[in-house]
């Protein structure tokens, strides 16, 4: 939560919304972060992005992060798709460089090396291209609706 003179007054012609985001005198932001003891704080994630899988707490930002380091992606979104067992489980959607190539079962053990292995994505969608804003936010709600709604992008 934050709250200064340089925060927003609310949202354009969403009076419900600010009513939400803007409690007690601060605003909500939605993020989880961390202070560290030098005062710096740093953001790790959306809090409706982090995935609950069997109980366990999975940052998107972190997944997406090793994931970015292996040399054939280009970019990467992780989000939480429903999972018999676990409840829910990452996945990851994938674009790779141009003449790059790599295998859902390569990115598995690519992420399973640099990571704890049930922060391991379960599955790999590959796209051209990720579905964006106008501002180049990917729009992880399309990707959390399947591959009907990202065809309809």
């Amino acid at each position: 939560m934050v709250r200064g003179n340089a925060v927003m007054k609310g949202y354009f012609n969403d009076p419900e919304a600010t009513a939400q985001a803007l409690r007690g005198g601060w605003f909500h932001t939605g993020d989880a972060a961390v202070v560290h003891p030098d005062g710096y704080v740093e953001i790790r994630d959306r809090l409706k992005d982090v995935i609950i899988s069997g109980g366990e707490n999975i940052s998107s930002v972190e997944v997406e992060g090793v994931l970015l380091r292996h040399p054939a992606v280009q970019e990467v979104a992780i989000v939480g798709l429903p999972h018999e067992k676990w409840g829910e489980a990452p996945h990851a959607f994938v674009v790779l460089r141009a003449g790059a190539r790599a295998d859902e079962a390569e990115l598995r053990e690519f992420a399973r090396t640099h990571l704890a292995h049930f922060k391991a994505p379960h599955g790999f969608t590959f796209l051209a291209e990720l579905p964006k804003t106008a501002t180049g936010k990917v729009q992880k709600y399309v990707l959390r609706g399947g591959k009907a709604a990202i065809a309809r992008q």
